[in-house]
């Protein structure tokens, strides 16, 4: 992810700034809490704390959030979105690596998933086609909550594309993950 814009324009060498959004919402009924919280996990999101969460701030993000929040208020909820940076570099990078590591064992699944397919089909079969397309719209929708990106990443998109040839990946997996970089140092996916 690239800096944003006032980080840029400020030559910030601290942490970057996050969108977070504060959220209650009743009890009862349980859907909108379910609706919620299974968009907040579409997302991506880092869970602060209970009603609270957050995510790297571009304008895409916040305008994520902004409806999300929406339709708290509109269930009887209160909401509101906030714009901070962590008050050190290591707060940071933990929120960062939290993120990583859920996008990681996402990664991981669809590369077993891969694996699995791989051995079950023929490459190039109609059973080895549709397992590949289905696993670049799962890579597809990982991506787009994926701020930090993960080693496994690549590993989960060879596993994908070796559907084709129906050659082994590799096990790029067992490999450890580097260190995770900060709101500022990522490039965008």
């Amino acid at each position: 992810m690239t800096p944003p814009p006032s980080a840029q324009a400020a030559g910030q060498h601290g942490p970057g700034e996050w969108v977070l959004l504060s959220y209650r919402l009743p009890r009862e009924p349980s859907t909108p809490r379910i609706s919620v919280w299974r968009k907040l996990k579409r997302l991506g999101v880092a869970q602060i704390s209970d009603g609270l969460v957050a995510l790297p701030a571009d304008a895409r993000t916040r305008e994520h959030l902004e409806w999300i929040a929406d339709e708290v208020t509109d269930a009887g909820g209160n909401a509101t979105i906030w714009f901070a940076r962590p008050a050190t570099l290591a707060q940071e990078r933990e929120l960062a690596a939290q993120m990583a590591a859920a996008r990681a064992a996402e990664y991981a699944a669809v590369a077993a998933r891969a694996g699995q397919a791989a051995e079950a089909t023929e490459p190039g079969s109609a059973a080895a086609l549709a397992a590949l397309r289905r696993l670049r719209a799962e890579l597809r929708r990982i991506a787009r909550r994926d701020y930090f990106p993960p080693a496994e990443r690549q590993h989960a998109r060879a596993a994908v594309e070796a559907l084709t040839t129906g050659t082994p990946a590799g096990d790029a997996a067992a490999e450890p993950s580097p260190p995770v970089p900060t709101s500022q140092e990522t490039p965008q996916p």
